[in-house]
């Protein structure tokens, strides 16, 4: 395979197959932790090791994992990384450990990680699988820090507990509570669309031109 098609592989979990924007993946976490911009980080950068790893050795492995355990064997894969990353924010950073509480474990059954490792880590070379887990975990590390910093923003006055608008601000309160996160997530998914549906007919008017 050549180089070009690891960048595209790379480049279309950002954008055009956005777990969350496109494909409407890991919702779980999305809402859940998504209340400050450092839980958020914290979740996408978790997540995005778990993926990146998974999808490494399953790649390697993909000859060799029998067809009839494959599924049981990527959960096994996908399980070893998750307690690493479980236990590293544990030491690292336990007060976000302590915010995100179950749901760093719950990246074990999170269908976007196993999805890959089925449709793609499991079918192609290492150098494409490590490209496309890259490119859909920065695509997912972006949809969370996106809902997590408007909704810290909004609900708080703030972005990493940094203080934005001074002492006078009134916080949406209910931007931090589950239906704020259903709310903007619902504005971002129309303005995500909205970009896209904008670039698609701005190319349609192109090809002509081009012609």
């Amino acid at each position: 395979m050549s180089p070009n098609n690891a960048q595209d592989e790379f480049l279309k979990g950002i954008w055009k197959e956005n777990p969350v924007f496109v494909q409407v993946l890991g919702m779980c976490p999305m809402l859940a932790v998504t209340n400050t911009a450092i839980n958020a980080l914290a979740m996408g950068l978790a997540t995005f090791f778990v993926l990146v790893g998974s999808s490494a050795l399953v790649s390697l492995f993909r000859n060799v994992i029998p067809k009839q355990v494959r599924i049981s064997c990527y959960i096994i894969i996908i399980a070893t990384f998750v307690t690493v990353a479980d236990y590293t924010l544990q030491a690292l950073i336990p007060e976000v450990h302590k915010e995100l509480g179950a749901f760093v474990p719950l990246i074990v059954v999170n269908c976007m990680i196993l999805g890959r490792q089925e449709a793609f880590a499991s079918k192609y070379p290492i150098n494409l699988a490590i490209a496309d887990a890259l490119g859909t975990a920065i695509g997912f590390i972006f949809a969370l820090f996106t809902l997590g910093a408007v909704r810290e923003i909004l609900g708080n006055g703030s972005l990493f507990g940094f203080s934005l608008f001074g002492a006078n601000f009134e916080p949406w309160i209910v931007m931090l509570l589950p239906p704020g996160g259903f709310i903007m997530l619902g504005l971002i998914l129309l303005c995500f669309n909205w970009l896209t549906e904008k670039k698609k007919n701005l190319n349609t008017q192109m090809q002509p031109l081009k012609g």
